[in-house]
């Protein structure tokens, strides 16, 4: 640790040579007037992160002289530092630095510093400010009913947004500096007495033990701090909407906000949580639970699909209708491929144009990918390297995928549904009752910061089955998820 320097220009040499003398280091000179002497001064910012109009207007108000007096303090005569830091500052948060990575931090995190010549330190004022997107809709995450209000780039925004919703003061706010270059900003949020305290220990010493150099995304964290890397499925929710982190925050969950991304992760997270959304909250009940078993419906369409019509076309004929088999031996006449190819074949053209659909412009993005999907599925059929059968099943397998809420949740699934296509073409029905044991074998084998991945299913946990597959009323969801939470269980009253 280099501390500053009492004389003024070697303190700025030494900013100037640790920071490579960049072009946006500014550094302005003035002169602080006492009774006795003139004291050399310098405000240090960097061009683009700080807003120094104010501290300028305050420090500088002689602008042609660029100077400032310090009054008389009678018979003891007020140092430069003192008058700054009490009077002249208008910045709410400033502090005192003594040596120079604390500075150099300070002024790369937007802030400005002051300098004055005879003093080994330094006052630094918050004046962080630079330009962000703003408070938007989110995109991955819509709703028809519910706020549209979505997380930004910028920390602070973020915590703000949270803050608006739970305006109480057991929501706690605790900030800390992740990655050798980057120094990003992590922050971790909870509710004091709701939360519990176990989940939020681990949190911090899982965070406290990354070492690396950058942090630019929260999706940086999550590969470091999950439980299991070896697993297919996502054990850390994230989502860009504050209503769906306060509405963690409230049965017990801890955020983790990472400066520099719109993407908040929620902790810990269990496989009903990726199927839910906030929207189920905003509408009736009876709307909430249809839509909730549209979405396990969908599920389970986008995970054996293509499986089960490989298998059963292949192997279990005899479970087709007559006039239906006919009319499959017949549009499968002269196909050259087995049904496991064509189907083979058929997901990875759509997950082509799925991905070039996202990664083309988004004015044409929607329509290339719509529009490939249609011509490229009727020269298929017309070729005769696939049936119209499978162009069916494979599109409804694709349409499901997109009913599942979590982005990370329908990869996982689009993953696993290979496994299972490999399985059907070998092994038929019997091999994807074999693998779907070996898959919920591994999902009870998971954990999310040590609660089991698959409650309240398994363990099952009656109390908490009011609000998974069904969500009853809101007056009789009076208690909150039991592994989730010890210390304060319940939420309401409720009513008879």
């Amino acid at each position: 640790m280099r501390h500053l320097h009492t004389e003024l220009d070697a303190t700025l040499n030494l900013i100037r040579t640790e920071l490579g003398n960049s072009s946006d280091l500014v550094i302005r000179s003035f002169t602080v007037i006492t009774q006795l002497q003139a004291h050399p001064a310098a405000i240090i910012y960097i061009d683009g992160l700080a807003n120094v109009k104010d501290m300028l207007e305050s420090l500088l108000a002689n602008c042609g002289e660029l100077q400032t007096v310090v009054p008389s303090g009678g018979e003891t005569e007020t140092s430069p530092l003192q008058w700054i830091q009490s009077f002249m500052l208008r910045s709410g948060d400033i502090t005192s630095v003594m040596d120079c990575e604390t500075l150099c931090h300070g002024i790369l995190s937007g802030e400005t510093v002051v300098l004055v010549d005879g003093y080994a330190e330094g006052i630094s004022a918050a004046t962080n400010e630079w330009k962000d997107r703003g408070v938007t809709e989110p995109t991955s995450q819509s709703v028809v009913r519910g706020p549209r209000e979505g997380f930004s780039e910028t920390l602070r925004t973020n915590t703000a947004l949270i803050r608006r919703k739970i305006k109480d003061p057991r929501l706690w706010l605790e900030t800390r500096q992740i990655g050798a270059v980057t120094h990003t900003d992590v922050s971790i949020m909870y509710i004091q007495g709701i939360v519990d305290e176990k989940v939020v220990k681990e949190v911090r010493s899982r965070l406290d033990l990354i070492d690396t150099d950058a942090i630019l995304e929260s999706g940086y964290i999550e590969e470091f701090i999950q439980d299991k890397t070896m697993t297919p499925f996502p054990t850390i929710y994230n989502t860009e909407r504050p209503d769906t982190v306060a509405g963690g925050l409230l049965e017990g969950r801890v955020a983790i906000l990472v400066d520099g991304t719109p993407f908040v992760l929620v902790v810990p997270a269990l496989f009903t949580h990726f199927i839910q959304t906030a929207e189920d909250y905003y509408q009736r009940a009876d709307i909430g639970t249809l839509l909730r078993l549209l979405r396990y419906v969908c599920l389970f369409i986008a995970l054996f699909g293509p499986a089960a019509y490989i298998a059963i076309t292949t192997f279990h004929q005899e479970m087709i209708p007559t006039p239906l088999l006919i009319n499959i031996v017949a549009q499968r006449e002269g196909i050259p491929f087995p049904a496991f190819i064509e189907a083979f074949l058929m997901e990875v053209t759509f997950e082509i144009l799925r991905e070039a659909g996202v990664r083309m412009p988004r004015t044409v993005g929607q329509a290339v990918s719509i529009v490939g999907a249609l011509v490229i599925g009727q020269a298929a059929v017309d070729a005769g390297l696939v049936g119209p059968a499978m162009v069916i099943v494979v599109s409804i397998t694709a349409i499901s995928n997109f009913v599942i809420p979590s982005y990370n949740m329908g990869i996982s699934i689009r993953m696993i549904r290979f496994f299972f296509m490999m399985l059907a073409a070998s092994f038929g029905l019997y091999g994807i009752l074999v693998g779907t044991i070996i898959m919920v074998l591994h999902l009870s084998s998971l954990k999310s910061f040590g609660v089991p991945y698959l409650a309240p299913f398994a363990p099952f946990i009656k109390e908490d089955q009011k609000d998974n597959m069904m969500r009853l009323p809101q007056w009789l969801l009076n208690t909150r998820p039991r592994l989730m939470n010890h210390n304060n269980p319940r939420r309401q009253k409720g009513r008879s």
